[in-house]
């Protein structure tokens, strides 16, 4: 079997399911995605592990999980100003000679997924707390516009793809895969929009989102992908076969997930909706 196949067929099976805890929400959402978060964590820090520098896991994934529970705890700031200051001292007692570097790499593996991820929670239940099923419309056709702006981006850019994108970065990323992308990211919140209610919530509002989504995630799977080759890692991991690793398959959506957020948000606060 190719990868391209295994690929499909991973997609094929893994996509309803994950779509299905979108729609669950609640719970059981929160639960897969922070699991996803401490997968992509671990990830990561092997990468850098590879590279010779060495994040504390346990401050790692602690600051991952009080990011995802930043909208359920008491008094966040003041847990994680602690957290912040008993990271500084474990890493003086790690070695000084090691500290600034282990430090940076320990902050940037506790916050970059989690806060991607936190989002597309934020997504879920915030934008429309009122209306659950608005909600998961919402998220579905986030996630929807992420997915169809990554597949068609490959297509275009492996049949029309001619002038490179960004060749330091990602020598297979084409000016045509990434027009390409804009029309799977539309085509993708078409069909959401097809399939839910008409009164859920409306195409209008949403089609400055697939500019977002046309975006910001290029520019998510860009960064990973400079990540990767300074670290000389191709993938960064073997978990889902076809794809690489959680990291690879989230790193879009850890960039599109919070532009759109923020426009959505700043049209809540705005009463826009």
């Amino acid at each position: 079997m190719s990868e391209l196949q295994k690929r499909i067929l991973l997609a094929v099976i893994a996509a309803p399911l994950f779509m299905g805890v979108v729609w669950m929400g609640g719970w059981s959402f929160k639960i897969m995605m922070l699991a996803v978060v401490f997968i992509i964590q671990w990830e990561m820090a092997a990468m850098f592990n590879e590279g010779g520098t060495r994040p504390s896991r346990p401050f790692m994934y602690t600051i991952g999980f009080w990011v995802m529970m930043l909208p359920h705890i008491p008094f966040p700031y003041l847990w994680g100003l602690a957290l912040f200051l008993l990271l500084i001292a474990s890493e003086i007692i790690r070695g000084a000679d090691r500290s600034y570097s282990s430090l940076v790499h320990t902050i940037f593996c506790g916050l970059y997924a989690p806060i991607g991820i936190l989002t597309l929670l934020l997504l879920r239940e915030q934008i429309f707390p009122d209306d659950l099923f608005a909600g998961f419309v919402l998220t579905a056709s986030v996630l929807m516009m992420v997915w169809g702006n990554d597949v068609f981006a490959y297509f275009a850019g492996k049949n029309f793809g001619k002038n490179l994108l960004a060749p330091k970065i990602s020598p297979k990323k084409t000016w045509e895969g990434f027009a390409g992308g804009f029309a799977g990211a539309l085509a993708g919140l078409v069909i959401v929009m097809m399939l839910a209610r008409p009164e859920a919530i409306s195409l209008l509002l949403l089609l400055p989102a697939v500019i977002l989504v046309s975006v910001f995630g290029p520019v998510g799977d860009l960064a990973a992908s400079k990540l990767k080759r300074m670290y000389d890692t191709k993938d960064s991991s073997n978990i889902l076969p076809g794809h690489g690793g959680f990291f690879d398959r989230f790193d879009a959506l850890l960039l599109a997930a919070p532009a759109v957020y923020l426009y959505l948000e700043v049209l809540r606060i705005s009463g826009i909706i």
